[in-house]
């Protein structure tokens, strides 16, 4: 349930109104936005009296809501998010955020270089993976704290802000120390041991939709982490699993206006693991643009054919410059700047 507050309510009015919704046995969560108050109730709203609530002095109006997550939803929360992370670059709002990188850190000179090309070309963050998980247990499974390492220095020779994905709650304290989000892949979408213990963290969380999930599955999946007092959560459409074999994976571009409409979170779309194909990659995020992502995640290999994983899916850095360039005439079509 949401109570919506009149304009030029009183702090009184407002105080009455929560102390009603807290009598009811909820917690009441108060989200102000550029225009309206709204106090979302958290927990069972069974025992709260609608017709009551909507005849107290500075409410509007009272919303039953059927949706079972409430922070990362947008009746509870009607503004955009935006989420910082860092180095003065955000995820949401008017300007598009492109994070761009190898899908694994190989050695200093591969990372650096990465980074270096993608930051002239206008990429606002890295991506690099230095745990990997892979269906084969014998395929590179990445360098570990070597990689983070690795690409700690690439941060400091760019300072671009690094993104890059964490496998076990052991890793937490040192992805606390050095990285600047937290990348949560389609695998663990719904390890949910795993996703309450980075809400107990205020990292950026970028929050992969899993192989096979809903879209009401992948915002349970951010409640998860909100629930535990992190906010910062980012979506990140990959593809899914759908019964065709040409691509990797299915890109669900109208995803993406689905979850904007249901959600209040930023969306990112990643089409190089979607397609699986190099030759895709630019024609699809120009389409995720198109679509609404307030971002892209691409992949992104000075040598793709000598790649230790997934060399296939990546463009190399000419690829990449040619793809911003193209980006920068489209953003303003669709309202955004790069």
């Amino acid at each position: 349930m949401v109570v919506i507050m009149k304009q030029g309510f009183t702090h009184k009015q407002l105080e009455d109104a929560v102390r009603a919704m807290e009598a009811g046995g909820v917690k009441v969560m108060i989200s102000k936005g550029s225009e309206t108050t709204i106090l979302g109730a958290e927990g069972n709203a069974a025992n709260l009296n609608q017709e009551l609530l909507a005849q107290l002095p500075g409410v509007e109006r009272v919303m039953r809501v059927s949706e079972p997550y409430k922070k990362a939803n947008r009746k509870y929360h009607p503004d955009d998010s935006v989420v910082d992370i860092g180095g003065g670059v955000c995820i949401g709002g008017k300007k598009l955020a492109v994070i761009a990188g190898p899908c694994s850190v190989e050695s200093e000179e591969q990372i650096t270089d990465v980074a270096e090309a993608v930051k002239s070309a206008g990429a606002r963050a890295l991506r690099g993976g230095a745990y990997k998980p892979r269906t084969s247990p014998y395929a590179f499974q990445g360098m570990g704290v070597d990689g983070i390492h690795l690409l700690e220095k690439a941060r400091a020779a760019t300072g671009l802000p690094m993104v890059t994905e964490l496998m076990s709650p052991d890793q937490l304290p040192m992805f606390e120390d050095t990285v600047d989000v937290i990348q949560i892949g389609a695998r663990n979408m719904q390890n949910f041991d795993l996703l309450k213990k980075v809400g107990r963290y205020h990292k950026p969380v970028l929050l992969k939709r899993g192989l096979s999930n809903t879209i009401e599955e992948w915002l349970m999946s951010a409640e998860y982490i909100m629930s535990e007092g992190n906010p910062n959560v980012i979506l990140c459409e990959r593809g899914i699993r759908t019964f065709e074999t040409y691509t990797r994976n299915t890109l669900d571009l109208s995803a993406v206006l689905a979850v904007k409409r249901q959600s209040h979170l930023p969306v990112v779309v990643d089409p190089s693991h979607a397609c699986g194909k190099a030759w895709m990659v630019e024609r699809m995020a120009l389409a995720a643009v198109a679509a609404g992502a307030d971002g892209l995640l691409i992949e992104v290999h000075n040598d793709p054919a000598h790649a230790l994983c997934d060399g296939a899916q990546s463009i190399t850095p000419d690829q990449f410059t040619a793809l911003m360039d193209k980006l920068r005439v489209l953003a303003p079509a669709v309202g955004r700047e790069l």
